[in-house]
């Protein structure tokens, strides 16, 4: 009669296991599944209680669900068991395929390990397979894949017809465990979704609120703000502009983003654009405005970087620093130029000075000295004729090898031998002086001395070149640097000079009249600036002392 009725154990069995394998797909979170893990063994699989231990991240077990008793549940629910002590409990007892049963008779020794547990006392079995209160039976739960990689361990407890399940009660166990692990790996890769799609949703709006304050920072900025391309056939070319920088270029966006800096910059700039585009630095340079004029600016670049792709734009910020400039260069002015007449003052005077002259004096003896040596051997041939010019066989200068280096490049101011024009061309410093400023100062006053001063100043300016310097150095003591001239260009230039200062100057409805003594001096490398304007000023007491009073009265 037992036999005859196992098809329909069988099948009734298969009917509660495929109820409760359907219920396992229709959780909706983790919790949920782990719950109807443990609910379907008590209500499919026929135990009174059941307990699903779930693997931590630190490998230890914790109780996740329990079904069959709400004291129980309270007891022991959430907590933890070790590996060590789970992996002891199912290496013993006898196993049943995938699972491990623990009778009651080897289960003592577990009773003080760390394994949350739950257990009644009852009387010894009567026959052999009866149900002991505390036989163990465990289904572990494996991940899919072929691999041993434990989720998890279904403990049940006290079946329902009191004994040990047969074969059919134990392969039913293990498949449900089997499916039990697929449920909880689809839980948690559902869980594991969810949360990377809400943390995916969280970043999206922190990138388009972080893209949204950009765009107003960009857009709203007082200063000008623009985005320029890094790399490739277009790089620095502006994909973006604000009305800030529009407004400071007096151009519009669309006509910007046909440019580059590049394109706007002074071209005395470029070097320090490029060098500021390719460090990501600072800069302060000259743009271009509509109107042709250029517009003094700070550049602050900062490169937007791709953790993978590398730079993406370069960020720039035009700060308009025009009116600091002027300032600068109003105070720079000052410093280096007279404040009545506006010519350099002394220290600009000496400082463009110095820098035509260096230490050491140019010579043309070396020349000489190596043609009177080749002229004691007899002479030289012609593939040796470039020694007779002060050429070394070695390609380098004889006079700049000995003094400044082969790569000497300073061009050497050189005096005239004499007071005769003798071809040579040099650096002439005329320093003059006005005869007869005192006495006017004394009989007119300030006011007519500092008008004469304003007057002799302009007229000393109308007779020199361009590249020419008129500095005062002084009370009534100015100082012209005229370079590429011989001795008689310097005496002409002079008598030029003097010519243009005699006639009267009308000041208040009255003329007066000054004259003026000039003294020429010479500049040439190994002398110094002052050295350099004593003796033109010797030169010009000289030529002073050398006129009658009459010649140099003015007033």
């Amino acid at each position: 009669m037992e036999a005859e009725s196992e098809p329909y154990v069988r099948l009734a069995t298969m009917r509660q296991l495929h109820q409760a394998v359907a219920d396992l797909n229709t959780a909706r979170s983790l919790a949920d599944t782990l719950q109807t893990v443990a609910d379907g063994i008590v209500a499919g699989l026929g135990y009174e209680l059941a307990c699903v231990n779930l693997v931590r991240s630190d490998g230890d077990l914790v109780v996740a669900a329990f079904a069959g008793n709400t004291a129980a549940e309270a007891l022991i629910t959430g907590r933890v068991g070790s590996r060590a002590s789970w992996e002891r409990r199912l290496s013993m007892g006898e196993c049943w395929d995938e699972l491990c049963f623990i009778p009651h008779t080897d289960g003592w020794i577990l009773h003080d390990d760390d394994v949350p547990q739950w257990h009644t006392e009852g009387p010894e079995p009567r026959f052999e397979d009866e149900w002991h209160p505390e036989d163990r039976l465990y289904a572990p739960m494996y991940a899919s894949g072929g691999g041993r990689d434990l989720l998890g361990v279904i403990s049940v407890d006290r079946p329902r017809n009191g004994r040990r399940p047969g074969a059919w009660g134990r392969e039913a166990l293990q498949m449900y465990a089997s499916q039990s692990a697929i449920a909880i790996s689809n839980a948690r890769l559902r869980a594991n979704m969810q949360r990377a799609l809400v943390r995916l949703e969280r970043e999206q709006q922190a990138l388009r609120a972080s893209e949204e304050s950009f765009r107003q920072a960009f857009e709203y900025a007082p200063s000008g703000m623009a985005i320029a391309e890094v790399g490739g056939d277009q790089h620095g070319r502006l994909l973006r502009t604000n009305d800030a920088l529009c407004r400071l270029l007096g151009r519009p966006a669309s006509v910007l983003r046909r440019y580059s800096f590049a394109d706007l910059v002074h071209p005395e700039d470029i070097g320090t654009l490029l060098r500021t585009s390719a460090e990501g630095g600072r800069a302060e340079l000259r743009l271009g405005r509509r109107d042709g004029t250029y517009l003094w600016v700070s550049l602050r670049n900062s490169v937007v970087a791709d953790s993978t792709d590398g730079p993406r734009f370069l960020l720039t910020h035009v700060e308009d620093i025009e009116e600091r400039k002027r300032h600068e260069l109003h105070l720079a002015h000052r410093a280096s130029h007279d404040a009545l007449t506006g010519l350099p003052n002394s220290a600009e005077l000496r400082a463009r000075l110095g820098a035509r002259l260096c230490e050491r004096p140019h010579s043309t003896t070396a020349a000489t000295a190596v043609e009177a040596l080749d002229a004691a051997y007899g002479g030289v041939e012609d593939g040796d004729a470039a020694r007779t010019h002060g050429f070394r066989a070695d390609g380098f200068e004889a006079d700049a090898v000995a003094g400044g280096g082969p790569y000497d490049h300073h061009v050497h101011a050189v005096a005239p031998d004499s007071e005769q024009d003798d071809g040579t061309k040099g650096l002439a410093v005329l320093f003059c002086d006005l005869d007869g400023f005192k006495s006017i100062n004394d009989r007119f006053g300030h006011h007519t001395g500092d008008a004469v001063l304003i007057e002799v100043a302009r007229r000393l300016t109308t007779c020199v070149r361009d590249g020419d310097t008129v500095a005062r150095l002084g009370g009534d003591e100015f100082v012209v640097l005229a370079d590429g001239l011989g001795a008689a260009d310097a005496a002409d230039l002079a008598v030029r000079l003097r010519n243009a200062i005699i006639p009267p100057i009308r000041v208040d409805g009255r003329a007066v009249r000054v004259g003026a003594s000039f003294g020429i001096g010479w500049a040439a490398c190994g002398m110094t600036a002052e050295e350099v304007l004593r003796s033109a000023d010797q030169r010009m007491y000289v030529e002073k002392r050398s006129r009658s009073k009459v010649h140099r009265r003015a007033g």
